[in-house]
């Protein structure tokens, strides 16, 4: 089983890539971030026509999540049970016994920032619903765009960007966390290259340069630890023509 994560950053500019992507990349389950459309716009038959369905959760202009699945998703649940929340970011579903939540987590804006401290209540409302829901579910994926490094290694320019958005030691902890639920990063689960980044400011060069962040991550369980066999950040898709500013990353699990 394969299953991706892919903060798209507007579904309306790219879907032809992600279509592409997904003939060329065929996993099992895709979970898509920042979709910048409402419901009634989501692309529903062009997936279908891939040979996908799809669960989705829209918002004008931000946000907005997605699950792409080769067979139909069960149990789908929208945003954090519990936790008050305008902003559609989470989407829970079980495809093919796996429980899979893709999430789009809050920017922050800046430590101190309102953004920031809505940032914090919504890591604990997170936390609450993933570990009730590996209580049921042992068999969890929690993927997404984090906007959160799990320290330096992840950071082009440690020093430069300590103590700021997505490398604060505030938001470190909530993913320290998350982890001491029973999670475990599954790109870290394998040697990894050097400088291995998921995002990229479309300013200064950043791609070229390889100035990026690895904010998109893809936690397995307990259960599913052994049985993971590869993670990967494919960086290709990042060399398209208007791309998104985020790489996909791909985990293979063998069930």
């Amino acid at each position: 089983m394969k299953l991706a994560t892919w903060n798209i950053n507007s579904l309306t500019v790219r879907l032809p890539q992600v279509l592409d992507w997904l003939q060329a990349n065929p996993v099992d389950v895709l979970a898509l971030q920042e979709l910048k459309m409402t419901n009634d716009k989501f692309p529903a038959d062009a997936f279908a026509q891939a040979g996908y369905c799809a669960q989705w959760f829209g918002q004008k202009t931000y946000n907005g999540v997605a699950l792409i699945s080769r067979t139909p998703a069960e149990q789908v649940v929208k945003n954090i049970p519990g936790f008050d929340d305008d902003m559609s970011r989470v989407i829970t579903a079980t495809v093919d016994g796996v429980r899979v939540i893709g999430a789009y987590f809050p920017n922050g804006q800046a430590p101190g920032s309102d953004k920031f401290e809505y940032k914090m209540e919504w890591l604990k409302g997170l936390r609450a619903w993933v570990k009730a829901e590996l209580v049921t579910h042992p068999n969890l994926v929690l993927m997404g765009d984090y906007n959160i490094t799990f320290d330096d290694s992840d950071v082009w320019d440690p020093e430069g960007m300590r103590d700021q958005i997505h490398c604060t030691e505030e938001e470190r902890y909530h993913l320290r966390a998350l982890i001491a639920l029973g999670l475990h990063d599954s790109y870290r689960l394998f040697e990894q290259p050097t400088k291995s980044y998921s995002w990229w400011d479309y300013r200064d060069f950043a791609f070229r340069r390889n100035r990026g962040l690895r904010i998109d991550h893809i936690l397995v369980s307990n259960a599913l630890k052994p049985l993971v066999t590869s993670c990967v950040i494919d960086k290709q898709p990042r060399t398209n023509e208007r791309p998104s500013d985020h790489a996909p990353v791909v985990v293979e699990i063998t069930l």
